[in-house]
């Protein structure tokens, strides 16, 4: 099992940076750097790599590829191991979807709901994955589920300010342009949504910091103000490209540790009990 574990790990790692990857490839507009070729790229396989965003494009595929092998490793593995947890299968329908969707989104030339759609299937895949490097066995309790929508919803929301062009649709920080009730459109609306599920993110983390045992939680408190922090200051500092990276970094880093914090929260003794917080994967 330990052998197991570790491919979950490395799996989970490497989804992780595959989010991350997705992210310098949106804000560096390098989306269609193998044009509308897939699965080549601008026809070949190894294309030149003289334009950066073909560079980018090509390394986010050839990651892409990693996790391929690593998820479908680790479901053969947990076959022959007869490993408890449906997880491993789990991640390989949702790495299906996330191949399916990302060449959709190269085909239909980068739509925001496709876009964000590809966003939302990535989580869940590195959710499924954290959940194969556990040894929960326990479904979650309605608390623990609120928290892990609760920032589910704000990460997709987060994509859609993004994709949709809204990060400037709000000046000013905390509030949106000086105003809690918006006037300024649609696009400032979704800014504003985004920021109240932060703030509200953060307001439940902390609560659960406090009522919950061990650091996992106080790390998550730090992450959500962190994020927080890169948020204003991407907006003060008018859309800096490396914090906006840094955003989603971050964004992804909360979302694995939410998941991580309360998947350990559940194998600790008497996370049986009700209320105790686990996963649903298993």
């Amino acid at each position: 099992m330990t052998r197991f574990k570790s491919l979950a790990w490395a799996a989970a790692a490497c989804t992780y940076l595959l989010i991350v990857l997705g992210a310098v490839v949106r804000i560096s507009h390098s989306g269609m750097g193998c044009g509308d070729h897939w699965p080549l790229c601008n026809g070949r396989l190894f294309p030149s790599l003289s334009d950066i965003g073909t560079l980018i494009e090509w390394s986010h595929r050839l990651l892409a590829s990693v996790v391929s092998i690593l998820v479908v490793a680790l479901a053969v593995y947990a076959w022959r191991l007869r490993v408890a947890t449906r997880a491993p299968y789990v991640a390989v329908a949702l790495l299906i979807t996330q191949v399916i969707l990302g060449a959709i989104t190269v085909k239909t030339g980068l739509t925001a709901a496709i876009v964000v759609l590809h966003l939302a299937n990535s989580m869940a895949l590195l959710y499924a994955l954290l959940v194969a490097t556990t040894d929960s066995v326990q479904r979650p309790s309605p608390r623990s589920r609120l928290l892990i929508i609760l920032s589910f919803v704000t990460v997709l929301f987060g994509g859609l300010v993004a994709n949709l062009g809204a990060a400037a649709a709000c000046g000013g920080f905390p509030l949106c342009s000086g105003q809690i009730w918006i006037t300024a459109g649609p696009l400032a609306w979704i800014q504003w949504i985004h920021r109240l599920l932060a703030y509200s993110l953060a307001v439940v983390v902390t609560v659960w910091a406090v009522r919950a045992p061990g650091r996992g939680p106080n790390v998550i408190v730090g992450l959500v103000l962190l994020q927080i922090s890169i948020g204003a200051a991407i907006v003060l500092l008018g859309l800096p490209r490396g914090l906006q990276a840094a955003h989603v970094a971050v964004g992804a880093a909360v979302w694995a540790g939410v998941v991580l914090a309360a998947l350990q929260t559940s194998s600790a003794p008497g996370a049986g009990a009700p209320g105790a917080p686990s996963s649903e994967l298993q």
